[in-house]
């Protein structure tokens, strides 16, 4: 039996809904490739920062070598990612995990990064990411979050990952 306080919690929303600008909502964190197949997607609340679910986003990954038998990457290449990553931890965790960040500095970091014009060239591509999410949006399911249980709506997310790579590799 549910005590009251989490009866009314549970009437509101569902398991990872957090309070944005506009009412409630959950982020899409999603890692594709160079062509947009998405490789690894996390789900959570809407309220934490982007930066936060990195290391969360990151460890649904599992990149496969091409022309290369066993156990597939955990890791990509590079990370092009957008201001939002922007922070010295995320830096040091992405360095140390063998991934060349290719992040714009903030406006407002005080050590600026490492980065010559070369390296943010490639955050050109960064358009590949969004197109995919937008593609993500256009499942209704999806936009419109019906599911109170983060499983139900999760499966759907992971579903709408699936329809998209099966478009990608039937053209």
């Amino acid at each position: 039996m549910l005590c009251r306080r989490e009866l009314r919690a549970s009437e509101k929303g569902g398991s990872k809904v957090g309070p944005t600008k506009r009412g409630k909502g959950t982020k899409w964190m999603v890692l594709v490739d160079g062509a947009g197949t998405p490789l690894g997607a996390y789900l959570d609340a809407a309220s934490p920062a982007e930066v936060r679910l990195l290391t969360a986003t990151l460890d649904t990954v599992a990149v496969t070598r091409p022309h290369r038998p066993g156990r597939p990457r955990k890791r990509p290449d590079h990370l092009i990612a957008d201001r939002a990553y922007d922070s010295n931890a995320a830096w040091a965790l992405l360095v140390r995990r063998g991934i060349e960040p290719i992040i714009p500095a903030r406006t407002n970091n005080p050590r600026a990064t490492h980065q010559d014009g070369r390296r943010l060239r490639r955050y050109r591509r960064r358009w590949i990411v969004e197109r995919t999410i937008g593609w993500l949006g256009n499942f209704r399911r999806l936009t419109v979050r019906y599911d109170r249980l983060m499983d139900t709506y999760g499966g759907f997310f992971h579903l709408g990952c699936a329809l998209i790579t099966l478009r990608k590799v039937l053209k």
